[in-house]
């Protein structure tokens, strides 16, 4: 699936619609880094959207976020962090959680369980359920 036809576009979207401007995708910040790699540098991580008027910062958390899905985390292959991807993902959204409001940024993560979704985590885009599930979480 291309990534503009990915729930976490389709996610993005509606947040776009609900909040009347589109966010900053993939924005980065310099106090939110990764694990620094061989040659001792770090990454700037980036977040699903952003915000700026709204000072608001949107984690589109899918399946893979909370349970293990070896086609994402890739058991046998390390990261620049000395852990699976899953161990990875799981480090960095607990940086994100503890950064983004830390720098008076309000966040907010969405699941595939807050919206119309099958027990696999796949949504059903149920357009109107959705946006009034989003408009609860977002305003």
């Amino acid at each position: 699936m291309r990534r503009d036809n990915s729930d976490e576009a389709y996610v993005l979207d509606l947040c776009d619609e609900i909040l009347g401007e589109r966010g900053q995708r993939q924005a980065r910040f310099d106090w939110l880094r990764g694990d620094p790699g061989r040659n001792g540098r770090t990454v700037r991580l980036p977040v699903d959207s952003y915000w700026p008027d709204h000072q608001l910062v949107v984690e589109y958390r899918e399946i893979q976020h909370d349970q293990p899905v070896p086609h994402f985390d890739k058991p046998d292959r390390l990261t620049v962090s000395g852990v699976h991807r899953g161990r990875q993902r799981a480090l960095y959204d607990q940086r994100r959680d503890e950064l983004i409001p830390a720098h008076g940024l309000r966040l907010v993560v969405i699941k595939p369980s807050d919206l119309a979704a099958d027990r696999r985590g796949r949504l059903r885009r149920d357009r109107d359920n959705d946006q009034l599930a989003l408009h609860t979480k977002l305003i």
